[in-house]
């Protein structure tokens, strides 16, 4: 998969890698993507035997055509290179990505890129084939961002994450993704969240937005989505089942607005060759379309094809 062409991420399901139940109910979920944890949702007890679910699991497959990545420990941690050598040595051949938390400066990233180089050698796998997901948690990444972004061609993603973001710019806040109590204009995230997207698209990358974790508020998680889908992110991550539709549907194009862009991709495609008068704009309708437009127009619908779908209301050119 070529950055060209990026893997659907609508929705990021995260899954316990400790818990080989919730890895199993997962295989039959409908995210674009999962990934099984070994970071925070799997404590320090549970590592090792987190690890051997994982292997097993990737494995014995069963997840469709997902993104299948696994979130290992940060490099701050002892965990960082036992959990590439047991996942990669183990599963490499059925995984696509893995994901680095709390990523702080390129380095860190150009570590885990010659780490996973070397096992991919010694165990005959393609070298390069598994991807990285990056997560941004801290003041440090955020001014590091283009750094980051650069430091592998192995890069997929950029993630932002609330929760250690918040805590390591000490937000007076308690409660992820929601503004933070007496700031009653615009939004607090938004520098963070544009600064990510602006870094990803930079790189020609995809911008994630992390977790909401008030689950069972599914108001507050539509509006939070939103308001990521509304900026230009690819998707963002689900903690519970409820969430994935919600997702899928927020960060897909309307079928009208997806219909509308292929229509002006085709009548400007018409419109600037000789038969159709090789004009630089045209009308399609009301509107005016030029180079401009099209460009807008491909973004909608590269969105809305990566999401499955199909056009019901077709342009056709004058006789």
């Amino acid at each position: 998969m070529t950055k060209s062409s990026p893997r659907p991420r609508r929705s990021t399901l995260a899954v316990p890698g400790s818990s080989l139940k919730m890895i199993d109910k997962a295989r039959a979920l409908r995210s674009d993507a999962l990934f099984l944890d070994l970071e925070d949702a799997c404590a320090p007890a549970a590592k090792p035997a987190g690890r051997e679910n994982i292997v097993r699991s990737l494995n014995e497959g069963g997840f469709g055509d997902r993104v299948r990545t696994v979130r290992i420990n940060d490099w701050t941690t002892e965990w960082t290179y036992r959990d590439v050598v047991d996942v990669v040595g183990g599963a490499g051949a059925n995984l696509d990505c893995l994901m680095l938390p709390k990523t702080q400066d390129a380095a860190q990233v150009q570590a885990l890129d010659l780490l996973v180089t070397q096992i991919e050698k010694a165990e005959g796998l393609e070298v390069g084939r598994i991807g990285f997901e990056i997560q941004i948690e801290n003041a440090k990444g955020l001014l590091a961002l283009d750094a980051i972004a650069g430091a592998s061609p192995r890069i997929e993603t950029l993630i932002f994450g609330p929760a250690d973001f918040m805590a390591s710019i000490q937000m007076k806040s308690l409660v992820v993704g929601e503004q933070p109590p007496g700031y009653d204009v615009g939004d607090a995230y938004h520098h963070i969240l544009m600064s990510i997207l602006m870094a990803a698209r930079a790189h020609d990358l995809q911008a994630i937005d992390g977790p909401y974790l008030a689950i069972k508020d599914l108001d507050g998680f539509r509006r939070v989505a939103g308001r990521a889908a509304a900026l230009g992110y690819d998707g963002k991550w689900a903690l519970h089942p409820t969430q994935i539709d919600d997702l899928n549907e927020i960060f897909s194009p309307r079928q009208e607005d997806f219909d509308h862009a292929e229509n002006i991709l085709d009548a400007y495609a018409w419109c600037t060759s000789e038969s159709g008068g090789a004009r630089g704009a045209a009308m399609l309708g009301d509107e005016m379309i030029d180079e401009a437009s099209r460009k807008m127009a491909l973004v909608i619908s590269a969105k809305g094809r990566v999401a499955g779908m199909e056009r019901l209301d077709r342009w056709v050119a004058p006789a």
